[in-house]
Order: structure tokens, then C-alpha cells, then sequence
């Protein structure tokens, strides 16, 4: 803690919720306080986000986050309807577990998305398969999620106890993990099962087995053995931020295409394609090649908006500060 001195006091501390231009930061003593956000900037991802450590100000009753440090890694999504602005989940994560339900049949489509994001985070990506003991075939979609998806899985169930200790090993002492699925997938229940109270509210599934949204708001969590876990709300439709995401959900396909003889490979008529070599003797499925292909271009296309959108703001700063400039200058030749 530094003392400024206009008698401001600074202090640096973690993000722990978010909500509406206010934020709660764990402080040096241990405890939570809440400040305003007064980080300036339009874009979202400037914008303080769970699992982000923070700098504070304090003059008298007044707490506002002043600064955003540096993120090692970073969840995130691009925001629903097509936009270009990216929604910033966590920050700061070591690992992110893709939760899934296995009350219902998994769809890979929707794993592999899902996938995309997680790995474009930088963080450690895992499989989570709740709701084990509603399910005769466990192993088998485990299987089917490894072998087709190439993930590394956990099959878990918070009823039984099965998997939880796999679980509570992605989140060591001083590490954070994520959660990210599916509202319904069962991340409510993980974390009061590894926190090992009643934490997070959970409800039922629908009549229409699709899960509601218990968890509004992104919060980071302590786990009694030191590490942390943070409970997203549930995403029904998740957008791919970064094709840097596709090497990691992809990797065997990305491996492929890194030893077709062109290194402009289209992957359709050229020769010497592995990737075409590959669904043709079918150690590459013809769903697998064909998602990727969709999500690639969705990630691409993303891509240009995002930067088309940064180079008009950046346009609309430069003019601005221009008109900032001339007026300043009228009114010196006054």
C-alpha cells in the first residue's frame, strides 16, 4: 500500500465479481471491498474483469479501480448477435474445464466450440463430464470425446463423488480454474462440491432439458485447499474470438494441414493435401474436417470486423484529439 501526497491511498487486489461499473476486490487484509470502475476506455475488454489483479484508490470513501495490471491469460467471447467487441470472462486462469452434462447426448459441435474458446485463452483446457451417475455410457461418451475431439477428459459426478478428487487436482493451491459450459452442465454444483458448502444457488433442469441460468454473474471463489475456481453463467451461444484458438481444439487437423506440400493449401483439389490424404483413408472424419473449416472462417471473419471496428475508433481518437488540438490552439491566438 502506497500513500500519495493528496493523502490517496493505493493498493493493489484481485477482482473477485463484477457487476454494472462496480467491481469487489479482495484487498491486502483479506477482505472484500467494493469500488467503482473508473478505467477509462469504450472497449469491453479494457474493462476490469474477475480474476484480474487491479490497482485501487481510496481517498476517503471513495474506492475506484484505477488501472488493470497485466493478464497472463484470458477467457473470453465474442458478444451475442455477430458484434465485433469481444466479452471478457476471466482473467488470470491456469486451467479452463469445458463442463458438460451427460443428462443429455453431448453434441461434439458444440464441445469443439467451446474447445476453440477455451484454448484461445491460454490457459490449460480440460474436459469436465458431470452427472455420471444419470449415465449407463460415461466411459463411452468419454471415449467418444477423446478419441474424436482429441481432449483430455474427467468423468465426474458431485452425487457419488466420482472424478471430484480429478477435478479438485486442476486447482492446486495458488492456481485458478474456470468453468465454462452450458447453463445446466452442473458448473454450480462442481463448485459446491469443491468449496464443500452450499456456495452457489443451482436449480432444476427445464421440462424442455434445457438447464436455467443460476449463475448471473461471473465470481471467483476460494477453495478450501488454496486455489480458486470461478463460476460463469451458463452460454448458449458462444463466439469464437481468436483462429489461434484452433490449434489447440484442432490440433490433429492443424497437424495435417501444416504437412500439405503447399503451404497455401486450400485443402480441396491441390496436390499433395495430407488433409484430403487424410479423409479420404478416414483417420479424418468428414464432421470433424468440416467444422473446423466453419469455425476457421467464423474465427477469420470475426477477426476483420474486430480489426475494422479498432482501426474506425482509432480514426474517431485521431480526429478528435485533432479537433482538440485546434481549438486549443484558437483560443491560445486569442
Amino acid at each position: 500500500m502506497e500513500t500519495n501526497s493528496d493523502g490517496t491511498t493505493v493498493w493493489s487486489g484481485r477482482v473477485v465479481r463484477g457487476d454494472r461499473g462496480l467491481v469487489r476486490v479482495l484487498d491486502h487484509d483479506g477482505a472484500v471491498v467494493t469500488a467503482r470502475v473508473a478505467v477509462a476506455g469504450t472497449d469491453p475488454l479494457d474493462a476490469p474483469c474477475v480474476g484480474d489483479w487491479v490497482t485501487v484508490a481510496r481517498a476517503g470513501d471513495d474506492l475506484a479501480v484505477e488501472a488493470v495490471g497485466p493478464r497472463r491469460t484470458l477467457l473470453e467471447r465474442a458478444e451475442p448477435g455477430g458484434s465485433s467487441r469481444h466479452q471478457p470472462l476471466a482473467a488470470n486462469v491456469d486451467t479452463v474445464a469445458v463442463v458438460v452434462g451427460l443428462d443429455q447426448m453431448p453434441s461434439l459441435e458444440k464441445i469443439e466450440r467451446l474447445l476453440v474458446v477455451a484454448w484461445s485463452s491460454g490457459a490449460a483446457v480440460r474436459v469436465v463430464l458431470t452427472k455420471a451417475d444419470v449415465a449407463a455410457d460415461a466411459a463411452d461418451v468419454a471415449e467418444d470425446v477423446t478419441t474424436h475431439l482429441g481432449a483430455d477428459v474427467i468423468v465426474c459426478s458431485t452425487l457419488t463423488g466420482e472424478g471430484m478428487d480429478e477435478v479438485a487436482a486442476l486447482a492446486p493451491a495458488g492456481t485458478t480454474l474456470a468453468l465454462l459450459g452450458s447453463s445446466g452442465a452442473g458448473k454450480s454444483s462442481l463448485v459446491n462440491a469443491l468449496v464443500g458448502e452450499e456456495r452457489v444457488v443451482t436449480s432444476a433442469i427445464r421440462a424442455d432439458g434445457r438447464g436455467r441460468h443460476t449463475t448471473v454473474r461471473r465470481e471467483l471463489v476460494a477453495l478450501p485447499d488454496g486455489g480458486w475456481v470461478i463460476d460463469t453463467p451458463g452460454l448458449r451461444g458462444v463466439g469464437v474470438t481468436d483462429p489461434d484458438g484452433l490449434a489447440g481444439a484442432f490440433a490433429d487437423v492443424e497437424e495435417l494441414a501444416a504437412s500439405c506440400r503447399f503451404a497455401d493449401c486450400g485443402h480441396q483439389v491441390e496436390p499433395g493435401c495430407a488433409v484430403r490424404a487424410a479423409l479420404d483413408d478416414g483417420t479424418l472424419t468428414l464432421r470433424r474436417y468440416e467444422s473446423w473449416r466453419a469455425l476457421q472462417r467464423e474465427a477469420l471473419w470475426l477477426q476483420r470486423r474486430t480489426d475494422a471496428r479498432l482501426a474506425r475508433d482509432q480514426n474517431r481518437q485521431v480526429r478528435s484529439m485533432t479537433r482538440a488540438q485546434r481549438r486549443l490552439r484558437r483560443e491560445r491566438g486569442h
